[in-house]
């Protein structure tokens, strides 16, 4: 199956490259990173808190049906440009990764698509490399045809 989210890692870079165009106006792709209920319909995650203002903050929960902590994410909003760009950072709970830097421009097409440029920082080229030791391109390539499908039904 071709992915349709495109993942870059240049040798010897401490980033990570993600595109990915949607047959979605450019609001609306912003939306889905913005509002709570949103982000949990095509992530899947339960959100614990997402404040989108500069020294916000957010955080992202998945469980089993036990109620076991799957997954937990957190960070710090720094920058929100309403459909232009956050900037925030990322850290995975209980994971040996540490915090990464994470800038998304969302840049509009014509009037029903847009793009989005994630740009993620490692604090090494290491840390890069074993992230992308996982299924990291194939699950947000995933993450991404969810946020498609659930949100072209607001079109």
């Amino acid at each position: 199956m071709e992915h349709k989210t495109i993942v870059k890692a240049e040798k010897e870079k401490q980033e990570i490259l993600i595109t990915r165009t949607f047959d979605l106006p450019i609001h609306l792709l912003f939306k889905a990173y913005t509002e709570a209920d949103l982000v949990e319909q095509w992530m899947g995650n339960k959100v614990l808190k997402l404040e989108n203002k500069p020294h916000g903050s957010y955080q992202f929960e998945k469980k089993d049906e036990k109620g076991n902590v799957l997954f937990r994410a957190n960070g710090s909003i720094h920058t929100v440009n309403e459909n232009q760009n956050i900037i925030r950072t990322f850290e995975m709970e209980n994971t040996p990764f540490p915090v990464q830097l994470e800038f998304l421009d969302f840049e509009a097409i014509n009037s029903e698509t847009s793009k989005l440029i994630m740009k993620i920082v490692f604090k090494s080229v290491v840390d890069r490399d074993n992230m992308l030791q996982l299924p990291f391109a194939q699950g947000i390539n995933m993450a991404h045809n969810e946020l498609q499908k659930v949100i072209g039904q607001l079109k």
